[in-house]
């Protein structure tokens, strides 16, 4: 009976690993990528104890494909986070598409840029141009993937959630020298444990350095602390955090919050004593569950009907 237990849980881990690596992967740009120069860069992996990825120096930034057996129309681009040094694709991506999933949500996993000089020609900007062209993708694919264009979410991670908060904030104008007009305002705006402000009593170092460097001007720490940037078109968002975060502190989502008070965006936040920094959809230090949370978040906004 051992060995027929044993061998249950090696197919479902065979199947869950084989599942992961057959999802769809289309790439973000159809012909050069934008915001680039010659470099000798590759794109570098890395593997912790437990076998998920990191990855690091991406060179062509893609979406995984995370289709809903049964589609409602809703669809959720996630941003893992990093520091902006690298993405943890797993459990702040692929793990959290399957989830979405469920809820008939369709998610597509977005590896997007990290920024570099050695292969940009402008760093700060490279994450924000790929997060843009990820919505302005799905929204031109939307009919392909039973989508409305209408029901398009960001979710962000750490500094994921920085990138969200940025694109959920500085869509007016659009970076890069594109003509295409497709919108790239998200319609809902998921951040989780985000980084929001590069200021110094609030930022994440290491984010804060690799995006803008060690020695910003005042006026690019101003234009990416998100919370100066909502206005009363951001869009609806939810947000979680632990007040014990000690890498990116919990008043990160408290003044993004406020933000969204002060300008009549509807946001719903929850925060948990403990949890830490990283802990992606399973906060081990209580039972509830966060995204339980967001899909009520979601039903009650009309994303799940």
């Amino acid at each position: 009976m051992r060995k027929l237990v044993l061998l249950f849980f090696t197919c479902l881990t065979t199947v869950t690993f084989t599942h992961a690596q057959t999802q769809p992967v289309i790439p973000l740009y159809s012909g050069a990528v934008p915001n680039s120069k010659p470099s000798q860069t590759t794109e570098a992996v890395t593997k912790r104890p437990d076998g998920s990825p990191r990855i690091s120096q991406v060179v062509q930034p893609t979406l995984t494909v995370y289709k809903a057996a049964k589609p409602n129309g809703t669809a959720v681009i996630v941003c893992p986070g990093g520091g902006y040094a690298m993405l943890a694709m797993d459990h702040e991506g692929h793990d959290v598409a399957r989830r979405f999933n469920v809820m008939g949500i369709t998610a597509f996993v977005l590896k997007y840029r990290l920024p570099l000089s050695a292969s940009q020609t402008d760093k700060s900007i490279t994450p924000l141009l790929d997060a843009q062209q990820a919505i302005r993708l799905v929204r031109q694919k939307a009919s392909e993937y039973a989508i409305n264009p209408a029901r398009i979410g960001l979710m962000g991670f750490s500094a994921g959630g920085h990138l969200a908060s940025t694109a959920g904030t500085h869509f007016a104008r659009p970076v890069g020298d594109t003509k295409d007009q497709t919108s790239v305002r998200p319609d809902f705006l998921m951040l989780i444990y985000p980084v929001i402000s590069l200021s110094d009593s609030l930022m994440h170092k290491g984010s804060r350095d690799n995006l803008i460097g060690d020695k910003p001007t005042a006026e690019q720490t101003r234009l990416y602390s998100n919370e100066l940037q909502v206005t009363a078109q951001t869009p609806p968002t939810f947000l979680v955090h632990a007040q014990d975060d000690n890498v990116v502190k919990v008043q990160n989502a408290l003044v993004f919050y406020a933000a969204c008070l002060h300008h009549k965006v509807p946001v719903e936040m929850h925060l948990y004593p403990q949890g830490g920094h990283g802990f992606g959809m399973n906060n081990k230090t209580t039972k509830d569950n966060w995204t339980d949370r967001l899909q009520n978040w979601l039903d009650a906004g009309g994303w799940l009907k």
